[in-house]
Parts: structure tokens; C-alpha cells; sequence
């Protein structure tokens, strides 16, 4: 409204017609907004999740792609990504380590009689560990939550009632008073406990994944309420799930496009660790859920970005941890498929989860893999880079040209004796510009807007728009001189130089701004470059043609169509210049931060 106010008190005061001052001043401020905007980002994040689709990566909300793009932190689980999800069993151990079948067999009868949720745990040793079950009744089950991180079956057989605990290791010693020796005798637990622990942690650092199995037997009755006390430890089930043949590549290309994979796991420390060494991370930074509790909310935001792995995690911690690292300046992306992870998909910046995935978890998404892999979501963040790219490149050109012709308007204002241009030919002006950018989404992407994280910098928008702007007027003022003083140019003649130089250079331009390396080395993509030839086709026919008389235009001599070509070789060399200065200032704040 300022702007419309005082480019019409410019004119009246220099005598121009008040109407058409008016009409003028609006046309202006119409003009100096970018009008399809919200169409060109709509049509580039379409086309981007149309790309992504290809790569089995559906978009559920097209806004997600910009952040997804910007991520430079990601936290996964362990199983399916780092893992190829297989969970086997592979033996099952007394205390000291030795392979011992009655360890099997009661983590047969607990997980042949849970009807908790469906598992791979369960699933793996059902499959592996078949006994004959004929005889047991079941009589109640305590299931597994996440706090108590145990799962308890009661059976009856032969009149003789027996609870069969199996879960995380220490929280199944928590319960238990004795452990079993190998001749079938129990002996008090206390004593034991080093040893078992230094077998665990043996184990785990194998990179098995170890369950502790106990019981206890109760004779012809059994308590009513809880059973999970002053039980027998048996052992402990060992479980592996192999490491993805290409996730040590995978690993590489992420932090190669400046993303920091974090694993977020239930499994212990030792498993975890071993898993990633084998992954080709030899010294991983490893935190446990325990530990995390004994830190404040500042104290963890100062060591969250170091830290690799996180180790016998509870579901809240999930989002604490993304929390955090949002709160130390990451865009943050979290992948999961349970209910545990709702939360942390809900807070990350950019949710992810997969088709096979539980409901709560899909809901959740901002992304949905068709795989879950981490090479799908490599491919993904790739082409969310390039939306992104491609969204700001037309950002770019579009605040430069007009802030560049808002000043050049506002010159001409002041010293012409009648109006620079016509309203109808400052809105066709602003169609035309935009014309050709309506096909930026299919342009290609130079390397280093994909090999690095991007994000929003409105400051770095201002300082282009205001270089490439007086840029673009500086050339505008160049054409007015031509125009006034040497072709001696009528108003028609004027607003028919102007209108051709304006759209020309603009459009041109555009071949010019959307990289940061000289034109010539970076290669536009075919619709992009032959919508912009069109443009300048079209608005040099206008001044010939049936439609000129309607829009004040008039045919030029050839001399100014010269003049043109040499304004718009200045044009490119200035733009040129000025990129390259922008960038080098740019390359070097970067390396002063």
C-alpha cells in the first residue's frame, strides 16, 4: 500500500494523467509480487513426489520434501535397516555359556503360549526351537510392556503349575533368587552374577542379541496375582540378525551427503556396538537409555550430536532424543514401524516409516518406504534435494527481477514526463517473465545442491535479491538511456523498448541464475530452455502483430533489436560477475562459521 501510495504521488506530481497513475502504481505492486508462487512450488513438490514415487518413496505431505531435503540427522532403528531383519536363533546357554536345551525349550513353551503382539522374537524361536508341547495347559499370562520388559506365561501339567519368564537380561535377574547349575541344582543367584554378566557381555559383544529365560515351579497351586518373583534363572536365548550386505556402502553415501545416522535401539550396548563396528564404524559413541536419565535436558542437547548409538532405549526416550537434536540445530528425520515410535516420528521433522508398518506408525508419516532400507532412503533424500533446489532457484529469480524493476520503475517515474509503462503491459511483462519458470521444476540439479544439505536462509534471499536486483536495473537504466537519448524514442516507442528489454533479459537470465557456476557449465533441462526461447519469441512478435494496437505497442527498427543483443551479452557478463563475487563472499562467510 506505501509503494502504491507513493508511486502515484510521483505522477501526479509530475503531471501524469491521475487514473492512469493509479492504474500504473497498482499494476506495480501487483507486479512486484511473485503471483505464482504458491503454483511453481505446488508443481515442484508434485513433480518431486512423483520422482520420488519412482524411487519407492511415497510422500504422504508434499511439505515434508523440503525438510526431508535440509536433514542431516537421521535416527533409525536398529532391525530391518541396519539389519536385514531376519531375527534366528541361534543357541540358547546356560549361566556359564555352555549350549543347554532346557533353555530352549522353556523359551519354546513362553513363546508358543503368548498371544501378545506378533514378534519376530517369538517368531524365530518357534520356528527354531519345536518341542513337544502335549500335556501343557495354560492358565494366565503376564504380558510384555516396555516398562517391566518381561512376558510371563503360568502352565499346568500333571496337576503341577509352572511360571516361565523370558526378557531383557537384567531385568529377568531383577526377579531371580537362585539360577539353575548344569546338573539340574539351583544355587543362590548373588554369587553367580559376575559371571553371568561377563557371559552376557561376551555374547553381545558376538553380536548376539541375548533374551534371559527363568522359571519357577509352584507344585498342585499356584498364587493368585504376581508371579514374577523369586524365580530360577535357566539362561539366556541367543538370537542374530545379520548385517544388510550393502549397508556399509549405504552408510558412506549418507554421510557423503552430509546425513548423520543415529541408531536408536532396545537392545544392549555390546550388540549394538558390535553391530555398527561391523558396519565399518570402528568407534562408535554409544549412550544407554539408563544414562540418558541422569541427564538434564541441557547437558543431553550439548552430547546428542555425538553420539551413535542409543542403547536400551524405552519408547519415550525416542522422542526426547529427536527433541534434543532439533533443539541443537539438526533437521532431524526419525524411521520406524511400531507403536513405540509414534511419538518420535511425530516430533521429527521429517516422519518416516514403512508399508508393512503398524497403523499408529504410518499415520504418523510425513514418508512412507516401500522398503525399509536405507539405499530407498538414500535415492529419496537425493530427489528431495533437487525439489528443494529447484523451488529455491525460482525463489531466487523471481525477488531479484522484481526487486531490480521496482527500483528501475521508480527511476523512470521520476524523470520521465509520462508513464514508463502501461498497466496491461507491466502485468503481461510479469506473466511473461514467469512463463518459462513455470517449468523449473524439471531442471536439472548441479552436485552441490545434492551433496550437501540446503536450508532455508531468508537472509541469503535478501543479499541475492538485492545483487542480482540492482543488477537487472542497472541494465534497465542502460536501455533507458539508449532509448532517450540516442533512438530519440516516442512514449510508444519507449514502453515497446522497455517491454521487449524487460522480458528478454529476464527470461534469458534465468539461464544464467538458476547455478552458481558459469552458464555454459551447468546445462539446463530441455523444457526450461525451450520455454525461455518461446518467451523471447513471443515478445518480439507482440510489437508485429495484430495484438500490438490493443497493448500500445508498435514495431522497432533493427537497430534497437542490435542494440538488444549487445545490452543482453552486457547483461550476462555483469550477472556473471556478480554471481561469482556473491558466491566467493558466500564460500567464505560459510568458512568464517
Amino acid at each position: 500500500m506505501v509503494l502504491v501510495l507513493a508511486m502515484f504521488a510521483v505522477n501526479v506530481y509530475y503531471h501524469k494523467p491521475v487514473i492512469d497513475s493509479l492504474l500504473f502504481s497498482l499494476a506495480i505492486a501487483v507486479g512486484l509480487t511473485p503471483q505464482l508462487l504458491p503454483a511453481i512450488i505446488s508443481v515442484n513438490l508434485a513433480t518431486g513426489a512423483r520422482r520420488m514415487a519412482e524411487k519407492k518413496v511415497i510422500v504422504k505431505r508434499l511439505a515434508s520434501i523440503e525438510n526431508f531435503g535440509s536433514m542431516d540427522v537421521l535416527c533409525s532403528d536398529k532391525t530391518g535397516t541396519l539389519t536385514d531383519g531376519t531375527v534366528r536363533l541361534h543357541d540358547g546357554v546356560g549361566f556359564d555359556g555352555r549350549t543347554n536345551d532346557r533353555v530352549k525349550l522353556f523359551g519354546y513353551l513362553n513363546a508358543f503360549n503368548q498371544t501378545g503382539y506378533s514378534n519376530p522374537i517369538d517368531h524365530a524361536i518357534c520356528e527354531a526351537a519345536k518341542a513337544d508341547v502335549a500335556g501343557y495347559e495354560k492358565v494366565r499370562e503376564q504380558p510384555y510392556d516396555f516398562i517391566r520388559k518381561r512376558l510371563t506365561v503360568v502352565l499346568k501339567k500333571d496337576g503341577r503349575y509352572m511360571a516361565i519368564s523370558k526378557g531383557a537380561v537384567s531385568n529377568i535377574l531383577d526377579v531371580c533368587s537362585t539360577v539353575e547349575k548344569p546338573d539340574g541344582s539351583a544355587t543362590p543367584i548373588k554369587p553367580e552374577l559376575a559371571r553371568i554378566g561377563k557371559e552376557f557381555e561376551k555374547v553381545s559383544k558376538d553380536g548376539n542379541r541375548a533374551i534371559g529365560v527363568a522359571f519357577h515351579e509352584y507344585g498342585d497351586t499356584v498364587p493368585e496375582g504376581d508371579c514374577e518373583c523369586d524365580m530360577t534363572f535357566l539362561g539366556m536365548l541367543l538370537f542374530f540378525d545379520p548385517l544388510r550386505p550393502e549397508i556399509v556402502g549405504t552408510l558412506q553415501d549418507l554421510r557423503e551427503l552430509g546425513v548423520s545416522v543415529k541408531f536408536v535401539t532396545g537392545d544392549n550396548r555390546f550388540v549394538a556396538a558390535a553391530l555398527l563396528k561391523q558396519a565399518g564404524v570402528p568407534d562408535a559413541k554409544v549412550l544407554s537409555g539408563p544414562e540418558m536419565l541422569k541427564l538434564t535436558d541441557e547437558a543431553f542437547r550439548r552430547v546428542v550430536g555425538s553420539v551413535d548409538i542409543f542403547a536400551e532405549v524405552e519408547p519415550n526416550q525416542k522422542a526426547r532424543i529427536v527433541i534434543s537434536l532439533q533443539k541443537a540445530g539438526h533437521v532431524v528425520g526419525h524411521l520406524g514401524d511400531g507403536i513405540n515410535d509414534a511419538s518420535a516420528i511425530h516430533a521429527a521433522d521429517v516422519g518416516i516409516s514403512v508399508s508393512n508398518a503398524v497403523d499408529v506408525a504410518k499415520d504418523a508419516a510425513d514418508i512412507v518406504l516401500m522398503e525399509k532400507d536405507l539405499g530407498v532412503l538414500k535415492d529419496g533424500i537425493r530427489e528431495g534435494r533437487i525439489t528443494f533446489a529447484n523451488t529455491l532457484k525460482y525463489v531466487f529469480m523471481a525477488t531479484s527481477a522484481n526487486f531490480g524493476n521496482m527500483f528501475s520503475m521508480a527511476g523512470a517515474s521520476l524523470f520521465l514526463s509520462f508513464l514508463p509503462m502501461l498497466p496491461t503491459q507491466i502485468l503481461l511483462t510479469n506473466f511473461m517473465t514467469d512463463f518459462p519458470e513455470m517449468t523449473i521444476a524439471t531442471d536439472n540439479v548441479d552436485a552441490e545442491w545434492i551433496d550437501q544439505p540446503h536450508r532455508w536462509d531468508i537472509k541469503f534471499i535478501q543479499r541475492f535479491m538485492i545483487v542480482f536486483g540492482l543488477a537487472n536495473s542497472m541494465c534497465d537504466y542502460i536501455t533507458f538511456g539508449f532509448l532517450l537519448f540516442v533512438m530519440h524514442s516516442t512514449p510508444i516507442q519507449f514502453r515497446t523498448g522497455w517491454f521487449i528489454e524487460n522480458v528478454v533479459t529476464a527470461a534469458l537470465i534465468v539461464l544464467v541464475v538458476r547455478t552458481r557456476r558459469p552458464f555454459y557449465k551447468s546445462k539446463p533441462s530441455r523444457p526450461l530452455f525451450i520455454a525461455t526461447l518461446a518467451s523471447v519469441a513471443v515478445v518480439l512478435l507482440i510489437p508485429i502483430s495484430p495484438a500490438r494496437h490493443v497493448l500500445g505497442l508498435e514495431p522497432l527498427p533493427l537497430s534497437f533489436i542490435a542494440m538488444l543483443v549487445g545490452l543482453l551479452v552486457l547483461y550476462v557478463v555483469v550477472a556473471e560477475a556478480a554471481k561469482w563475487f556473491f558466491y566467493r563472499g558466500t564460500r567464505r562467510h560459510l568458512a568464517k562459521r
